[in-house]
């Protein structure tokens, strides 16, 4: 028999941070599901891709993992699948070949448009919502946890 006291219910379900924010963030990568199936990438690429175009420019794996919060050992894989599907090219630098250098290719370039028009979409399906209050209040949590 378990005992309920107000100390119990420090670890009820509803009461965690960590399952609304895992849950949210899987009801979000599913609402994404069309848009990623259109453009025929993986969520973890669609980040990469999204890093990329806000640089406009080639970026070492070391600023990708920065950016994304992920190790090497998981990007370089995402990033060779995608070189496969012509999205990006990769290339060692040339005063160190230990950074690799990833930028879009022309197929690449071309989804964002198809990511923008898919934003617009689904930004109505919240307007009761502050996001940008939100992404604040989430960067400064992302912060202290980091």
């Amino acid at each position: 028999m378990v005992i309920e006291t107000d100390d119990a219910k420090l670890v009820h379900l509803d009461q965690q941070l960590c399952f609304k924010l895992y849950a949210a963030s899987r009801l979000i990568i599913r609402a994404y599901k069309p848009l990623l199936e259109r453009m025929g990438v993986t969520y973890p690429q669609y980040l990469v891709l999204m890093v990329l175009w806000q640089s406009n420019s080639a970026v070492t794996v070391g600023c990708l993992g920065e950016k994304l919060m992920l190790d090497s050992g998981t990007l370089t894989p995402l990033i060779k699948r995608m070189e496969v599907l012509g999205l990006v090219s990769r290339q060692r630098g040339l005063a160190d070949e230990r950074q690799v250098w990833v930028q879009l290719n022309d197929a690449g370039k071309a989804l964002q448009p198809i990511a923008i028009q898919w934003v617009k979409q689904v930004s109505v399906y919240s307007p009761d919502l502050d996001l940008a209050e939100l992404r604040t209040q989430l960067k400064v949590l992302m912060d202290k946890l980091g």
